[in-house]
């Protein structure tokens, strides 16, 4: 059996070297600064108990403006890919219900993201690939002030699908790989 680490210190560690490391997000090496990112580890083998969790979190923000984001790792539950687009599906529709819709987005990672009608073994699935499956529960303001400070945002996605590219597979694969496994 492969010994694993630590769910939230890999996330950590992800967002500090690939997110920030990488400026996939322009947005979040400001945020680690500040310290103001929330880890959650979530057990998601109950996904009822992992929806209230993400309510639970809205709630949080909500009387915590200091913390602009919280990152769930859905650490137990979700690793078929398939079953993470389900509860994904249901956690955005929850947001709504609950009154959250342009209060608070939800980013998706998982380990084997795969962006629909791109191949499996694309690099740019890397995007949003990430150590353990997630939710990243985003103020739609703070969202909204940094876009408006960045220049082209639009190109985004582009550039990162491109710097993918040029990093290539084998690479990203044995970086990520790297994170989930004990050193």
């Amino acid at each position: 059996m492969t010994d694993f680490a630590d769910p939230l210190a890999a996330t950590r560690a992800w967002v500090e070297t690939f997110v920030v490391g990488l400026e996939v997000c322009p947005f979040a090496g400001r945020e680690v600064a500040r310290d103001s990112i929330r880890y959650v580890e979530v057990d998601a083998s109950d996904p009822a108990a992992a929806l209230m969790r993400l309510v639970e979190e809205c709630w949080h923000l909500d009387q915590h403006a200091e913390a602009e984001t919280t990152v769930l790792v859905l650490s137990e539950g979700l690793a078929d890919f398939d079953d993470y687009l389900d509860l994904l599906g249901m956690a955005e529709a929850l947001l709504v219900e609950q009154g959250y819709e342009g209060i608070y987005q939800l980013a998706s990672f998982h380990p084997d993201y795969q962006f629909e009608g791109e191949a499996e073994d694309a690099p740019r699935n890397y995007t949003n690939r990430s150590p353990w499956p997630m939710w990243h529960l985003i103020r739609e303001a703070g969202l909204e002030r940094a876009l408006a400070h960045y220049p082209d945002p639009e190109a985004i996605p582009e550039r990162n699908a491109a710097l993918m590219e040029a990093k290539g597979r084998e690479a990203l694969a044995a970086s990520l790989a790297a994170l989930r496994e004990r050193s």
